[in-house]
């Protein structure tokens, strides 16, 4: 038996805010639990997929500043 993680988290937010949306975000940063990681992956992921060019690169560019 195996467990669909990814649609599991997409099922538990699907439908959110935008406020809601940030307040989950802000939770897991700010919680600091590796638990909340998949959470924040599944989300990063429907962003990437959703995003432009230039956005995707806006990030990449932010993130590996944030690396430095």
């Amino acid at each position: 038996m195996s467990f669909n993680l990814r649609g599991a988290i997409l099922q538990n937010v699907s439908g959110n805010s935008a406020q809601e949306v940030e307040e989950t975000i802000l939770d897991a940063v700010q919680s600091g639990e590796e638990k909340m990681l998949p959470g924040l992956g599944v989300l990063f992921e429907v962003y990437w997929k959703n995003a432009s060019e230039d956005d995707k690169q806006q990030v990449i560019n932010q993130i590996s500043k944030g690396l430095q």
